[in-house]
């Protein structure tokens, strides 16, 4: 099973069926702020929901294909990062995140995804991590660039938000640049 320790307060842990209710609740506390960049929070409307997603997401961490793990703050659940499905034959992959609106400001998810980016260059030997954010997702968009993540160009109306399309930005990163980092 997959799980990692961040630094002293973070620490990652890869979603099982007993996470279903402190996940839907995560959710549940930070809808609104969720649902204005997230497409998926509506279909959430019970721990429930959360019993046929995450056997789902254990299947594709044994298949070699990605993960979908909790951040931990202190102890607390306080957000979740993933590798969507990775692309074995051409070295990469793509990382996607969400954080509670009580957690932002603390460097959380820029040290979890500094994290990541160690775990997926090291441990994995990817060549390369693409993050997607909306232009306008100032918060999200902040992660890629103060890791340095190069940004590649604009998907026009590249996500339904619930109606209205969205323009996403690319961001990427690779090993070489990743490895000459201090």
């Amino acid at each position: 099973m997959f799980s990692l320790t961040v630094d002293k307060d973070i620490e990652l842990h890869l979603f099982q069926l007993h996470h279903a209710e402190e996940l839907y609740w995560l959710v549940e506390t930070n809808r609104p702020y969720l649902r204005e960049w997230l497409p998926w929070v509506d279909s959430i409307s019970s721990p429930a929901d959360y019993h046929s997603i995450i056997p789902l997401w254990q299947k594709q961490f044994n298949d070699y294909n990605g993960f979908n793990a909790g951040i931990r703050y202190r102890g607390r659940l306080v957000g979740s990062i993933g590798l969507h499905q990775i692309d074995w034959r051409n070295s990469q992959t793509s990382i996607g995140y969400y954080l509670s609106n009580g957690s932002q400001g603390k460097g959380i998810m820029t040290r979890t995804v500094k994290a990541i980016l160690d775990y997926i260059f090291f441990e994995m030997g990817l060549n390369r991590v693409e993050i997607r954010c909306g232009t306008g997702n100032a918060k999200s968009r902040a992660i890629p660039e103060r890791l340095g993540f190069k940004k590649e160009g604009v998907i026009r109306d590249g996500e339904n938000l619930y109606g209205r399309f969205h323009d996403l930005i690319v961001y990427g990163m690779l090993f070489k640049e990743w490895s000459l980092k201090p």
